[in-house]
């Protein structure tokens, strides 16, 4: 006596594409854009929403680049507002010790800043 299935590929199939159309897909967020990211950085803390504090929470601890990033950007953006240029030598010394090539370009090495600010002497 066979066994088995003895209905078409047709009706296996559709049986199928039923299941399919019908499963759950899984939930996945999509990651947030670069530009937005950089609006968040960018804004006072204090003016971002509480899904957007959040949110940027969850990308700084997922980079620890962006981190170090957004931790000097805010330190400088409170040095401009607050006046506080005396401690741009610190925040350049602090920006030189991270690995952020970005931002390296803004402090040159500590010999060039040396030799740039020191007038040379009459010859």
């Amino acid at each position: 006596m066979p066994l088995g299935y003895k209905g078409s590929y047709q009706r296996v199939r559709a049986y199928l594409h039923d299941k399919r159309r019908t499963s759950p897909q899984p939930v996945t967020a999509r990651p947030p854009s670069p530009r937005t990211v950089a609006g968040w950085i960018l804004r006072r803390p204090d003016t971002l929403t509480e899904t957007e504090q959040l949110q940027l929470k969850a990308v700084r601890m997922h980079c620890s680049e962006l981190d170090a990033l957004t931790g000097h950007v805010r330190s400088f953006a409170t040095m401009l507002t607050e006046r506080q240029g005396e401690r741009l030598p610190d925040w350049l010394d602090a920006v030189r010790q991270d690995d952020l090539p970005s931002l390296h370009t803004l402090s040159p090495p500590a010999s060039t800043a040396t030799a740039t600010a020191t007038p040379s002497s009459p010859a």
